[in-house]
């Protein structure tokens, strides 16, 4: 019984790791196919002759006093021929619609806009004649998905991109992530890499310099979001099986989404939700779709560096992920479906929701076989952490190096030795915390727990030359 105990976590282990580097080489085979690619669609031929689509960016905000005003700035440079932004203003209790009204000089107009989706009621529609792009929605709180619905009532151009008002988009974003829907008219959805912010030095609202950022958090953040991003769902995306675009910068169909309903305003995960209901939903009709991943579109988002605001994050997304799970368990197993319901949906079940839970209960079993006399299995323990710990610690790293060989991101060769560092460091003590994170939101879940939780923001440090 023991043993079958023993196997079967080192199987568990092995078979996680075994995906994750399979991912990580099915990315270094997409990307290099990318930069191979000769017969790419150049963006100014795409403008010369007027081929792309209107795009209509998406800024919920919520007590983002803070950032919102570098934030839709940055927006407002962005290189691309016909485009809005329109921010919403969920309710904030902070001064954020006050800045935004008092920056931009924005007057209280009168816009009729066709209610397609519910959403909580608009107190206000702002403008100025100074930037005819840019409309601010003041709205009573109904959470990001509301926001995101509003929004999309309001805009009327072919695509809408969401983006969260603590984020920076590269000034030629537009430009590399409309590609996608040009040269394949099936596409419905798509998103870019996101990347920490916090360590870089930002310059008249704009980023000169790319650096780690200085504290512990913020550095074992960015290892994991180059695994998950650029490693992991490039992976993904190559094998046409992507279940996540981040909420934090995705572009979507306008029609797709009004086509499923929009946003679930009833769900803390209406990324990886919305992605879910498009596959079903196209899956169940049989309609020829795409959802892309590309890692060229960049996204600057500030991360949380204080514990008890990235634990209630971490506590949200896995609820989010439990959520969308059990929303579209249908599809689970179901032929129907195709690899999404056979393969990806499985997976993210067995290791990504359930995984925590294996992962405590495999170093709890570990820490009692201390207390068992005369029971010493030293080739177990062995295998157990070159299996769990070491093997994860690999494909940390190759994420890293893999990342700095394709992009050169980081031109310091401090920055990358700390990287590669926190490659090691992450797999010793924070992710096993974060497993503990991830089930206390299982346990959240299962209570019917729907709140956000507290998220304390720092802000953009940004430099001016004026």
């Amino acid at each position: 019984m023991i043993q079958a105990i023993e196997w079967g976590i080192i199987t568990y282990f092995l078979s996680l790791n075994s995906v994750y580097l399979l991912l990580v080489i099915s990315s270094l085979i997409y990307i290099r196919q990318q930069m191979l690619l000769s017969d790419v669609v150049k963006p100014s031929s795409l403008f010369k002759s007027k081929v792309y689509k209107t795009i209509s960016i998406l800024v919920p905000a919520y007590n983002e006093a803070g950032n919102i005003i570098e934030s839709v700035e940055s927006l407002l440079r962005l290189e691309y021929p016909e485009y809005e932004i329109i921010v919403i203003n969920d309710g904030s209790s902070d001064e954020t619609i006050e800045r935004l009204k008092d920056h931009f000089k924005l007057t209280k107009t009168e816009l009729f806009y066709k209610q397609s989706i519910d959403h909580q009621p608009v107190r206000g529609i702002y403008k100025t004649a100074e930037i005819p792009n840019l409309t601010v929605i003041d709205k009573e709180n109904g959470g990001k998905s509301d926001a995101l619905n509003a929004g999309i009532n309001v805009s009327d151009y072919d695509l809408v991109c969401s983006i969260d008002a603590d984020s920076i988009l590269e000034q030629d974003v537009l430009k590399k992530l409309i590609q996608t829907f040009v040269r394949h008219k099936d596409t419905i959805a798509a998103g870019g890499i996101v990347r920490v912010i916090n360590g870089c030095k930002i310059v008249n609202r704009e980023i000169k310099e790319i650096h780690v950022p200085d504290g512990f958090l913020g550095r074992l953040q960015s290892v994991e979001y180059l695994r998950a991003f650029l490693f992991g769902r490039v992976g993904w995306d190559y094998l046409k099986s992507l279940l996540i675009i981040s909420g934090a910068f995705g572009i979507f169909d306008r029609k797709a989404i009004l086509e499923v309903g929009g946003y679930s305003v009833d769900s803390v995960g209406e990324d990886i939700e919305l992605i879910i209901r498009l596959h079903s939903h196209f899956l169940r009709s049989k309609k020829e779709y795409n959802i892309r991943f590309l890692p060229e579109p960049i996204c600057w988002t500030e991360v949380p560096v204080d514990y008890k605001s990235l634990k209630n994050q971490r506590n949200r997304w896995h609820r989010g992920l439990a959520d969308s799970l059990w929303r579209h368990k249908y599809m689970l197993f179901n032929p129907t479906y195709g690899r999404i319901g056979l393969l990806v949906m499985p997976f993210f079940l067995i290791f990504e929701l359930i995984g925590p839970i294996i992962i405590l209960l495999s170093y709890l079993y570990l820490g009692v076989l201390f207390f068992i006399p005369g029971y010493t299995s030293i080739s177990f323990i062995v295998l157990f952490f070159a299996v769990s710990v070491i093997y994860g610690m690999v494909v940390s790293l190759i994420s890293v190096l893999a990342e700095e060989i394709a992009y050169k991101t980081y031109s310091s060769t401090k920055d990358i030795l700390i990287l590669t560092a926190y490659s090691f460091i992450e797999n010793m003590g924070y992710r096993q915390i974060h497993s503990f994170w991830q089930v206390l939101g299982i346990i959240d879940f299962i209570k019917g727990n729907k709140s956000w939780g507290n998220m304390r923001r720092e802000g953009f440090k940004v430099n001016s030359t004026k």
